[in-house]
This record gives structure tokens, C-alpha cells and sequence, in this order.
């Protein structure tokens, strides 16, 4: 029996901070977010629609008409990457937007959704557009479990090696002077087995959490010397947030499904 899907956003908060999975992912807790973060999530989620109807070669000129920027951006990442863009060749390539792969590990079911996939017979790749600012920290993009769990499902749900296949991300939101970026990620045996046994220590730690929330316990805190619960949403919930914040108002508590939860900027 399956108890819990798990979406490389709940491994990375599981990581970081056991309670923020507990107060976001098992109660369904959100905070208010800023208009301005609001709209960059509303436009992120505008260009994933444009490229998904591109790739199944439905009519996008209406997009972007409607958003200049989105135009914009689309036209520089096919400046950018040209090879994105072409058609097939024969000999069996193919290629899927939003597509979806799952793998039952233990107790739990692994899933994620692949921007697009560019599968051939020797090689496949992961792309993923990602609609803010490329991080400066190419180790951080590496160890974040969105690379580390894509990759390890592609190779555990396929007939690919590790030395097969790798992940790009395309930093798309451009302009004249800044035109998109990539990062790319290959992977090897090596990589494959550290991922495996993360992932198997990590949802250990989960089951061990999870039946000491059952009898009402809750989640270990991250230690507060680590400064990350002074930009955490939850701080007042975890009587971490500055004095003067304490007299505010709490998160909102809403129920959510797992489809629903935002991705996290790397």
C-alpha cells in the first residue's frame, strides 16, 4: 500500500526542514503570497502552456499575441537552442511534453513531470524551462532533488544507463541584452547509486516521522541557528518568527491536493 506520492518538491522540503513538509504537504498550511510573486508564477505557468501546445502542434500565435513577453522569450530560446525546435528525424526519436513518470519505492510512490523529454534509441534527455533567473550556484541546481530525482527516475523506469541520459535547464525569461541560459546535468552509475541510497535514508527518516505524527508527535525543526526560519512562511507557527511578527496574522490553513502545490525555485 502506497502511503505517500512524493514530488521532488516534498523531498526538498523533507531535506531542508522535516516540519515545513509536515505544516505544507500533510496539513495543507499556504501563506499569502506577494502580488508580484503571484504574477511570476501566473507567467511561468502561461509559457509552460505555450510550449506544451507547441510541442503538440496546436495554434500559439493567439499567446502570444496576448503577452509580448511571452513572444519574447519564446523567439530567444529559439535563437538560443535551434536544435529544441526541429522535427524528428527519422530514425526514432521521440519527443513528449509534460510527461509523467512514477516508481514505487517502498512505501511511497516517486513522481514527477518532465517538461519535455527527447528520447532516442542511445540517449534521452530531460528538458525543463525554468522562468526566473539561472541560480549562481551550479552545485545547489545539481543537489536539488527536482535534478537528482528526474534523473534517477528516467534511468529506473527505462532501458537507458545512467551515461544515457542527462537534464537541461533553460533559463528562458529574456530579453535583448540577456538571452536565455542553460544548465546541463549528465549523470553516471555513481550518481545513480548516492541518489538511491539519499532517497532510501530520506523516507526512512519519513516513516519513522510519520508514525510519531500519527501518535501526535510532530515533525523535528530544522536547527534555528541555520537562519532559514527567518524568511520561512511557517515561523510563527514554529515560534521562530522575530518578536515584532509574532502578533501578526497566521498562515491560512486550506487543504491541498499534491497536483496542486507550486514548484520551488532552485
Amino acid at each position: 500500500m502506497i502511503r505517500f506520492r512524493l514530488s521532488q518538491q516534498h523531498l526538498n522540503r523533507l531535506e531542508s526542514c522535516p516540519r515545513q513538509f509536515q505544516h505544507a504537504d500533510l496539513e495543507g498550511s499556504i501563506s499569502p503570497k506577494s502580488s508580484d510573486l503571484e504574477e511570476r508564477i501566473a507567467w511561468g505557468e502561461r509559457f509552460h502552456l505555450l510550449m506544451q501546445q507547441r510541442e503538440l502542434g496546436l495554434p500559439i500565435a493567439a499567446l502570444m499575441a496576448e503577452e509580448p513577453q511571452l513572444e519574447e522569450a519564446f523567439r530567444g530560446l529559439m535563437a538560443a537552442a535551434p536544435e529544441l525546435f526541429q522535427p524528428p528525424e527519422r530514425g526514432g526519436i521521440w519527443r513528449d511534453a509534460e510527461h509523467h513518470r512514477r516508481l514505487s519505492f517502498g512505501e511511497y510512490l516517486l513522481v514527477a513531470v518532465y517538461d519535455l523529454l527527447i528520447a532516442g534509441e542511445k540517449e534521452a534527455q530531460i528538458i525543463d524551462w525554468k522562468t526566473y533567473p539561472r541560480p549562481k550556484d551550479r552545485t545547489a541546481l545539481a543537489n536539488n532533488w527536482q535534478t537528482r530525482l528526474y534523473l534517477y527516475l528516467l534511468v529506473e523506469t527505462s532501458d537507458y544507463s545512467p551515461e544515457q541520459v542527462s537534464m537541461t535547464y533553460w533559463f528562458v525569461r529574456s530579453s535583448r541584452k540577456s538571452p536565455p541560459e542553460k544548465a546541463t546535468f549528465s549523470y553516471d552509475r555513481q550518481t545513480h547509486r548516492k541518489t538511491e541510497q539519499d532517497l532510501r535514508n530520506l523516507c526512512d527518516r519519513l516513516g519513522d516521522d510519520l508514525n510519531r505524527y500519527e501518535r501526535g508527535e510532530p515533525f523535528p525543526q530544522v536547527d534555528e541557528a541555520s537562519g532559514m526560519c527567518r524568511s520561512c512562511p511557517f515561523a510563527r507557527r514554529c515560534d521562530r518568527a522575530p518578536e515584532t511578527d509574532r502578533g501578526s496574522a497566521d498562515e491560512t490553513a486550506l487543504p491541498r491536493g499534491i497536483s496542486d502545490i507550486k514548484e520551488i525555485p532552485i
